[in-house]
């Protein structure tokens, strides 16, 4: 019988143009399907051996594929993952205010999308991948993560965009006092916020508070806590979010996916790029 490998592992992200960094490698465990769920970051994957197989993306009308590498862009509906029992990884959560310097591109471009990385970044994506299938073990991976970033163009953001991005991902402010906060209309915080996310800023505030949501779901916290601290009317409230955005209701998706990659936990890099 073949060795089972059930490897995760997360790093602190290098720098707050990423929310989080995670490893993952399984081999001889269940086929499953895994659900990529929407998330305030953007998706970028290298893989160290097979392929990702995204049997279904986020938008219907993208066909599925086979992917070496992927940067998907922020969504409001889950993807679908498969694998036969055989992965491995490495997932940069990249922060939508970053993506211009890092990607050379807004966020907005990629909304509703997964693209082959080296169609984003070009041929630095294959020198990347290169270094990681020949680095040491996780601490070697995470190590290349950091070294090939630094090198990679920063560009500032501006402090209306930064501001926003935190009135609308971390507090309950109104849409309406966002705007006049930063001093924009509501009409051009709309536009920028959908050319810099690939979302409106209601959708943005949603997915936000879904994503600390089901986190805390997902740590064992009871549905009815979860809903009063993180702004939900009530439980129903919740569980029709949940079913909206992980295609489940909150029970069948833990039933489901008790462990994932997108579990880790962005922590204090996920405030702000700039």
């Amino acid at each position: 019988m073949p060795d089972v490998v059930d490897e995760y592992v997360t790093a602190r992200p290098p720098g707050p143009h990423l929310a989080a960094l995670t490893g993952w490698a399984q081999a001889g465990t269940a086929p499953q399907v895994h659900r990529g769920l929407p998330s305030p970051w953007l998706t970028f994957i290298v893989t160290l051996a097979d392929p990702l197989v995204v049997a279904a993306h986020p938008d219907p009308a993208q066909q599925p594929g086979r992917y070496e590498t992927l940067v998907g862009g922020l969504h409001t509906r889950p993807a679908l993952i498969t694998h036969d029992g055989r992965q491995s990884g490495v997932q940069l959560s990249v922060h939508p205010l970053a993506a211009r310097g890092l990607l050379g591109m807004p966020a907005g471009e990629l909304a509703d999308r997964d693209e082959h990385a080296v169609d984003v970044l070009g041929p630095w994506v294959d020198r990347l991948q290169d270094r990681l299938r020949a680095a040491p073990g996780w601490s070697g991976r995470f190590a290349v993560v950091a070294d090939e970033l630094a090198a990679r163009p920063h560009r500032p953001v501006a402090a209306e965009l930064v501001r926003a991005w935190h009135l609308l991902t971390r507090t309950a402010t109104p849409v309406a006092a966002v705007a006049a906060d930063v001093g924009w209309s509501a009409r051009r915080l709309h536009a920028r916020c959908r050319a810099e996310t690939g979302l409106s800023p209601q959708e943005l505030r949603r997915v936000a508070r879904f994503d600390q949501a089901r986190r805390a779901l997902a740590a064992g916290v009871p549905p009815a806590v979860v809903a009063a601290e993180h702004g939900y009317t009530d439980q129903p409230h919740l569980t029709r979010d949940v079913t909206r955005f992980a295609g489940l209701p909150p029970r069948r998706w833990l039933a489901a996916e008790r462990r994932s990659v997108q579990d880790a936990d962005p922590g204090p890099a996920a405030g702000s790029p700039a």
